[in-house]
């Protein structure tokens, strides 16, 4: 199944089985940016609803965005239910009534009912992705994305992105590809104030960091367009990683 036929499949369920109560469905990150691979990149939404849904609601969602999710690309659906109110005006960290990932698949797969009274919290990384809708989110379904979602503070843009990359130095030997290019989009926006894909942000690091790390930061880029592997040197990784966060926290 193709990507648009998935987005209008998720768009037909989740309008069926959450009804008036919805607000919007809106597309995020690499599909909305253009740099979606299908071999590397998930595809994002945020979903607004009213008010909280039931739990026979959420379980009968799941069950639809479960199978939908088999017939997506490698890496799945990534998507958050998050109720109007928290988004404007906007709550830090950002409350959310539902979220589903492959990471979690199993969790519901073994104890469904578990699943959808627990996977509920709050969570930073909504700040981020509050921000780039504004800049390169789809409405998909529902209102316009400037009624429905606040202009998220800097401060708790900066908080969403910076943890997300905080922990780099280890994560840079499981996830090479992730954390160079997203290390680059964060220096990137602190530096110059972008907002950037990751395929914009190895672009900028091309441009802006040293020659040392340019074959490092291609090779990411070249990996994250097709379906290589990425190999490197761990020391070269560590070190990149090193700097990066050395240059992110000076630049806070």
């Amino acid at each position: 199944m193709n990507c648009q036929n998935i987005i209008d499949d998720l768009v037909s369920a989740t309008k069926e089985i959450i009804g008036e109560n919805l607000t919007g469905i809106y597309l995020h990150g690499s599909l909305a940016m253009g740099c979606f691979n299908s071999e590397k990149s998930d595809i994002d939404f945020i979903i607004i609803i009213k008010e909280t849904i039931s739990d026979a609601r959420k379980t009968e969602w799941l069950n639809r965005i479960v199978a939908l999710n088999q017939q997506a690309p490698a890496k799945g659906l990534e998507i958050s239910i998050v109720k109007r109110n928290y988004c404007n005006p906007f709550v830090y960290p950002t409350p959310f009534e539902l979220h589903f990932s492959p990471m979690h698949l199993q969790w519901f797969l073994d104890n469904p009912q578990d699943y959808v009274t627990n996977m509920k919290g709050t969570d930073i990384d909504l700040a981020a992705h509050f921000t780039m809708l504004h800049h390169c989110g789809i409405v998909l379904y529902g209102e316009k994305i400037e009624t429905v979602f606040a202009d998220v503070p800097v401060e708790n843009y900066i908080d969403s992105i910076c943890s997300d990359i905080e922990a780099a130095r280890e994560d840079i030997l499981e996830q090479p590809i992730y954390i160079i290019l997203n290390l680059c989009r964060v220096l990137a926006f602190l530096k110059d104030n972008l907002y950037l894909s990751k395929k914009e942000g190895g672009e900028w690091g091309i441009r802006h960091l040293p020659p040392e790390y340019h074959p490092l930061i291609q090779d990411a880029l070249d990996c994250y367009a097709t379906d290589k592997n990425m190999k490197f040197h761990r020391e070269t990784a560590v070190s990149f990683a090193e700097n990066m966060l050395r240059l992110i926290e000076e630049s806070r």
